[in-house]
């Protein structure tokens, strides 16, 4: 039985669409280049066992790079290889049940009904399809969940998840540091059960020019640690214009979210990026979501505010309404003070 969702079959309209333009207006297929660069490489290791110089060091290149990347690589963060080993060895193993047995996710794997997703439900043509599948996890769902052997998925989450969580708060609080506001906001606010964590698969697409494995987008949370493997295929727009991420096997991937940005009055910045698709090999990632409590209410930690307050829940709402609507997100743009 197959395990890649059936992407042909369930978009026929759109493939279909796709040859009758081409037949109509035919092209010459253009592969287009995107320079590829190492994104800011910190050390984390000195915020432990440097003296305080280093210390400050460290925190000024983090916040530094929110603000002019929205993103940077930690090393030495202290989630240990093993753990990481042993997620993606688990992931690879509840990507390669039948197609069938994923889409039924709450009998046979013991996560919520609803978690695993695959393609673009909304999508109206083959630019707006992202050409991947998921498991989205609640933690909630993780620290709730019956005591299970040590090599079990649940468990394997649970231990990746902990280490992620409590790295996401100092990064967290650094940041709020480096704004002159030191506050318990993230520690009252964003907890282990209202982060998610995404278990992500990029399946060899035969058009790669032409679909996304997920479409540019920025993230509706505060922070995102990404762990991904050597395949490639991350890219952000830096200086306006698209710039491909380097893997880097000793890294986790770091950037800022919508919330952070709007909480730090546009200090820190929240980038579009994007995965592109392989003709040949699949893609394997995952994805820690920092995300507060869906009534958490999210405004400037300085004035004049740039965006009006909004809670989480009319954030993520918004989202989904424009999604729905247009095809794509608004975001940020759509909380701005003077659109009021």
């Amino acid at each position: 039985m197959d395990s890649d969702p059936p992407f042909h079959e369930a978009y026929k309209t759109l493939f279909d669409k796709r040859t009758i333009e081409k037949k109509i207006t035919p092209k010459n297929e253009q592969v287009v280049m995107v320079e590829e660069c190492e994104l800011p490489l910190i050390d984390l290791s000195r915020l432990e066992h440097g003296d305080e110089g280093e210390r400050e060091g460290c925190k000024l290149e983090i916040a530094r790079a929110s603000q002019e990347w929205g993103f940077f690589q930690a090393v030495n963060h202290g989630i240990s290889c093993e753990i990481l080993e042993k997620m993606r060895f688990m992931q690879e193993r509840v990507f390669k049940q039948p197609f069938d047995m994923k889409t039924k996710e709450d009998k046979y794997l013991n996560f919520s009904a609803g978690c695993y997703r695959w393609g673009t439900p909304t999508a109206t043509c083959l630019r707006q399809l992202s050409w991947s599948e998921a498991f989205h996890i609640p933690l909630l769902d993780i620290s709730t969940s019956p005591p299970s052997g040590s090599d079990s998925l649940s468990s394997t989450i649970g231990q990746f998840a902990t280490t992620v969580s409590s790295l996401a708060q100092k990064l967290a609080e650094i940041l709020a540091e480096k704004l002159g506001h030191e506050s318990t906001f993230f520690q009252e606010h964003c907890l282990p059960s209202t982060c998610y964590l995404r278990m992500n698969r990029y399946p060899p697409c035969p058009i790669p020019s032409e679909v996304f494995g997920l479409m540019p987008h920025t993230d509706s949370d505060f922070l995102t640690i990404l762990h991904q493997d050597q395949v490639g295929g991350l890219q952000l727009v830096k200086d306006g214009k698209w710039i491909s991420v380097k893997p880097n096997p000793e890294a986790l991937i770091i950037n800022i979210g919508d919330l952070f940005q709007a909480w730090s009055n546009d200090v820190y910045k929240s980038v579009e990026h994007r995965v592109v698709t392989n003709s040949l090999v699949e893609r394997f990632s995952t994805a820690y979501f920092f995300c507060p409590s869906y009534d958490t209410v999210i405004h400037s930690c300085h004035e004049p505010s740039v965006y009006r307050k909004f809670s989480f829940r009319e954030y993520r709402q918004q989202v989904q309404e424009d999604v729905q609507k247009l095809g794509s997100k608004i975001g940020l743009p759509r909380f701005l003070v003077q659109s009021q």
